[in-house]
């Protein structure tokens, strides 16, 4: 059986919506939106034999930076850390870390079941991949995803992943604290949470990996449904959007996210319509958190990644976006690899995780510590 037809994908129909991979929500029908947001089953890479296991740690952090927000997000957030097989033989040794971040409905328990972890981290090492250590920091919120985002409404996620998750990793694990040493990676919301991150904290980490990066792109004034208001208006509280179609939870998650108002209780967030209009102001807001639209500021810092890469599937509705991107990058004369693969959203993000996000960080990321 061909790489192809292996470990036939679960829920295809379902594989797109359900981690933002989508050029816009309003393209998908509320009847598909509301099935059930079970795991999604991806195609599994064959182990490798003899691979040296992989330490899998789950631990809570604390972050000042999600401390005092107003839907009720805990600052306490759980965090798997995979140790390399040679961490506890080597007790001298320090390690590059690989940040990793999920996509839209799911946690980071939920995303290591997709990409199959720790399994494809130790084929990978077993296939010759320098050993490193892999974080995988929950960031879903009570609308099923943060954005990644600084919000007073929802916390400074963005610097829960940039400061505070790291400054704790550092602290009680044996990293090599270095920018060049470090490096971000996210599929779907996870890969918008990487390339926002990514433009903004180039000062943090050396190297970059964008999987089918969601929402780059400015949202179109006739992608909003006006019957959404009617229908979020009701909400007395964030916990009773639990319910509510996958649309819906989704526009609230950005609109906390990129449009947070602490005098709107109870939700304390703007909507993109209001009284059966578009809000201008609102709109401008969520066009200032589309990195294509504001990728230009940070051309700067995208010059000093060691390397960029990001990657689609061909029959992934963010496969032009991306590419948007990369051209971007291309014309400011910024390297970055590039490759539309076969596949969907997520039916190859396990295969990729190990034979390229690994093997692209394990070549980039300085692998000795500077100050030995």
């Amino acid at each position: 059986m061909s790489d192809k037809t292996k470990g036939t994908m679960q829920c295809i129909s379902l594989s797109s919506v359900r981690h933002f991979g989508l050029a816009s929500l309003a393209t998908l029908a509320l009847g598909t939106a509301s099935i059930a947001m079970a795991q999604v089953g991806t195609q599994v890479p064959p182990p490798v034999v003899n691979a040296a296991p992989v330490n899998v740690q789950k631990i809570t952090v604390h972050s000042a930076a999600i401390e005092g927000n107003l839907e009720g997000e805990s600052a306490d957030r759980t965090v798997l850390v995979m140790l390399p097989p040679g961490y506890a033989k080597h007790p001298e040794r320090r390690y590059p870390v690989v940040y990793a971040l999920h996509g839209y409905s799911i946690g980071a328990e939920q995303w290591a079941g997709e990409i199959h972890v720790p399994q494809t981290i130790e084929s990978a090492f077993a296939k010759g991949a320098h050993e490193m250590i892999v974080v995988m920091p929950d960031s879903k919120s009570v609308h099923n995803g943060s954005m990644y985002s600084s919000s007073v409404t929802t916390g400074d996620f963005e610097a829960f992943i940039a400061h505070d998750l790291i400054a704790y990793i550092d602290s009680h694990y044996r990293t090599i604290a270095d920018r060049r040493s470090r490096g971000l990676v996210g599929h779907s919301m996870g890969g918008y949470g990487a390339t926002r991150i990514g433009m903004k904290h180039a000062d943090v980490f050396g190297a970059l990996y964008l999987m089918s990066p969601c929402c780059l792109s400015v949202r179109a004034r006739d992608s909003f449904d006006p019957s959404i208001e009617a229908t979020l208006g009701k909400l007395k509280s964030p916990q009773e959007s639990s319910g509510l179609p996958f649309i819906l939870r989704g526009t609230l998650a950005m609109a906390a996210a990129w449009s947070p108002d602490p005098d709107n209780p109870p939700l304390y967030l703007d909507l993109p319509i209001k009284d059966g209009k578009i809000q201008e102001d609102v709109l401008a807001k969520w066009t200032a958190n589309s990195p294509l639209a504001f990728v230009d500021q940070y051309i700067g810092n995208l010059r000093q990644y060691a390397a960029i890469s990001m990657d689609v599937g061909d029959k992934d509705s963010l496969k032009s976006d991306t590419e948007k991107l990369h051209n971007i990058l291309q014309s400011y004369h910024i390297a970055n690899q590039f490759e539309i693969y076969e596949g969907d959203h997520t039916s190859r993000v396990a295969w990729r995780f190990q034979d390229n996000v690994l093997p692209f960080f394990s070549e980039h990321l300085v692998n000795e510590d500077a100050s030995q």
